[in-house]
């Protein structure tokens, strides 16, 4: 099962109900730490899928500008 963001914001969402229900002040208090953990993690996995995208993006421009340099540099080479 991958992990999405949306699973992590749900699991904080559960965790702040069960802090809104607790009889006791323990229990609230670790529903809401609990509800904290899980935002961060979904808050470093958006930044993790953005940055992993980015760095495709990047990664197709340098080899799309690569194979261009390589298609000049042998149509170069055919007509010399």
């Amino acid at each position: 099962m991958a992990v999405t963001e949306l699973y992590y914001r749900e699991r904080a969402q559960e965790a702040r109900a069960e802090a809104g229900k607790a009889g006791l002040d323990n229990v609230r208090e670790r529903c809401l730490r609990s509800a904290e953990a899980w935002e961060v993690m979904a808050t470093r996995l958006a930044r993790t899928t953005r940055l992993r995208a980015a760095t495709e993006v990047r990664k197709a421009e340098e080899r799309a500008e690569l194979a261009e340099e390589a298609l000049l540099a042998h149509q170069e080479a055919v007509e010399s």
